[in-house]
């Protein structure tokens, strides 16, 4: 069955205005769109990178969102793929982002490395190999 559709991921943060910071600083988004809630944080930010888009919101209890640091980690990965892999990397680290695994040649056929956002993201920065 083929129908449209679009999918986009939502990132629960703990700080989602500092979160959206982060991202725009190191991974160029751009803020599309943002929704602010009744305390004045927003609910919803939307960002997006050329033809991807991805959503950032706070975690809230009473809706069942809780970020990486309410679970104690994250099991899903953000793969993105980029012209300068180490670059992002070294961005993202400047930014307070943590190395999980380092950003190198993979016998695969590119060049990655996995790193922790600050807010508890795990992100695979991938490339062609150098």
């Amino acid at each position: 069955m083929a129908f449209n559709a679009r999918l986009s991921p939502r990132l629960i943060v703990s700080d989602p205005d500092g979160a959206s910071a982060f991202y725009q600083q190191v991974l160029s988004a751009e803020e599309v769109f943002r929704a602010p809630g009744d305390d004045g944080r927003p609910t919803v930010v939307d960002h997006r990178i050329g033809d991807w888009s991805f959503r950032v919101s706070p975690a809230v209890a009473a809706w069942g969102w809780t970020s990486p640091e309410d679970l104690g980690g994250s099991p899903v990965l953000m793969e993105i793929e980029v012209d300068d892999p180490d670059a992002v990397g070294a961005r993202m680290t400047a930014h307070g982002a943590e190395v999980v695994v380092p950003i190198e040649n993979r016998p695969y056929g590119k060049r990655s490395g996995r790193l922790r956002d600050p807010f508890g993201h795990l992100w695979i920065i991938t490339g062609e190999l150098r």
